[in-house]
């Protein structure tokens, strides 16, 4: 990786972005259209403060991936727009609202750990249905482990789960978030193809909402939002929606 600067506002001598170090790395596949060339801004992985610079990362725009601080930095395309929800001010629509009655059970965060454990006994049969042939159905636990979870990060496990009057109920989703902050960061969530009626994906993002909420958090940070591509459209019907244009958070306009 090559050494690279970061469009942002110098910081104090306090700050722990002071001294910050960030790499270019070279030409890769798009992930989002595989077809595309892309580079990436990655922060230092060897970078000691990185769980104290992560929530000011995303605020410049900037995802995480395992221990990876990144954030898309293609020479001739702008299409990844980071985007979050000021989950103060979130109003559900109609739609959103009849996914939040239809799964009435609540849904509680716990830290990677026991609930990774039980979790990740689905993903890889998970993920090789919704992704297959994708680069993600050959891979095991430990894989995964290293794309959701950093060494670092306080990553929590969101589980959805069918009501029950014996035992805890099927497992039905997972939302993988970052609790970062002032805010939480939704890294990835997974559910079984066969239940995507279920608006599954929805109430993930309705929950990690609620969970913002009960906590006073500001934002929940959803990554990027790209026109035209049709995984990522569904991010622009959770209104009011932010955008980082490059320099600042504005209204989302899209």
């Amino acid at each position: 990786m090559l050494p690279a600067t970061v469009e942002a506002t110098a910081m104090g001598h306090d700050s722990p972005t002071e001294d910050l170090r960030l790499f270019q790395t070279g030409g890769h596949a798009c992930g989002y259209w595989p077809e595309r060339s892309a580079r990436d801004l990655v922060l230092d992985p060897r970078d000691p403060r990185l769980a104290q610079i992560y929530p000011q990362a995303l605020d410049w725009g900037f995802r995480r991936s395992g221990d990876l601080v990144y954030r898309p930095h293609c020479a001739h395309c702008r299409a990844c727009v980071a985007v979050r929800i000021p989950v103060a001010e979130f109003v559900p629509d109609r739609s959103q609202r009849r996914c939040l009655g239809a799964q009435r059970r609540p849904a509680d965060p716990d830290r990677a750990g026991t609930a990774q454990q039980r979790a990740f006994r689905p993903l890889p049969a998970l993920l090789a249905a919704r992704h297959r042939d994708g680069g993600m159905d050959g891979h095991g636990t430990a894989e995964f482990d290293q794309f959701l979870v950093g060494s670092w990060s306080d990553t929590r496990f969101v589980e959805m789960r069918e009501s029950s009057d014996h035992g805890p109920g099927r497992l039905l989703a997972v939302a993988v978030t970052d609790r970062v902050g002032s805010g939480l960061s939704a890294v990835y969530t997974f559910y079984d193809p066969e239940l995507a009626q279920r608006g599954l994906g929805t109430l993930a993002i309705l929950r990690q909402i609620e969970w913002a909420r009960r906590e006073g958090l500001e934002h929940l940070y959803l990554g990027y939002w790209i026109e035209g591509h049709a995984k990522m459209d569904y991010k622009r019907r959770f209104q009011p929606l932010e955008a980082f244009d490059g320099q600042r958070w504005r209204r989302f306009a899209g």
